[in-house]
């Protein structure tokens, strides 16, 4: 019995495991999400963007921009490529130049549009 139960262990996790999962990578992504200050004119915002020196410290230097939308409604949502060792100089950049014309929230990210048209195709086959 105590055999079938490794047994049968060792088969799940291979199953489980087919899947390669890891990132290969020095880097991560990271989904920062500026929400407009509704309460302030467009104008009083960029005051206090130039007054903290937002376009001069926003991202970091060494930080790669993947994507920068505008998600009308919801402020501006920017994915950007990080050294995990730099995870905290982007946080410092945000709470130094951000703050007072952004509300903001930060997602780690990971690039999933190959994994959807995997999963889609294998769904689309005849059963």
């Amino acid at each position: 019995m105590k055999y079938l139960l490794v047994t049968l262990i060792v088969m799940f996790s291979g199953i489980v495991n087919a899947e390669d999962t890891s990132i290969d990578s020095d880097s991560i992504l990271v989904t920062v999400i500026l929400k407009h200050q509704q309460d302030k004119s467009l104008t009083e915002l960029q005051a206090i963007q130039d007054k903290n020196e937002f376009w001069q410290s926003f991202p970091p230097e060494g930080m790669q921009i993947e994507s920068w939308y505008v998600a009308m409604g919801l402020g501006q949502v920017i994915t950007l490529r990080v050294s995990p060792k730099d995870l905290r100089t982007l946080n410092l950049a945000v709470e130094k130049s951000a703050w007072g014309s952004f509300t903001t929230e930060f997602y780690p990210t990971y690039e999933f549009q190959g994994i959807a048209k995997k999963i889609k195709a294998s769904k689309a086959e005849p059963k």
